[in-house]
């Protein structure tokens, strides 16, 4: 079971700030109905947090995005 982590997160956002609202407004959106873009059976703020470090959820400002070159993504399977 690989865990994630917050640096998991920042080799995509490397703002703590910025992942923490990521996360938030992503945690709503499950709220509202919307599916997880990842297969998760973990709790919602994990399941944000492996989009956000899957490349799945983007900020808006992509300048704070980080793309991984293909061939180096980690999987962060449950």
């Amino acid at each position: 079971m690989a865990r994630i982590t917050i640096e998991d997160c920042q080799k995509r956002v490397d703002n703590r700030f910025l992942l923490v609202q990521m996360a938030i407004k992503r945690i709503q959106q499950y709220r509202q109905g919307y599916e997880p873009l990842v297969e998760s059976k973990n709790k919602e703020v994990v399941t944000a947090l492996r989009e956000i470090a899957a490349g799945k959820v983007l900020p808006e400002d992509l300048t704070y995005y980080v793309p991984i070159e293909e061939g180096n993504e980690e999987s962060f399977d449950d």
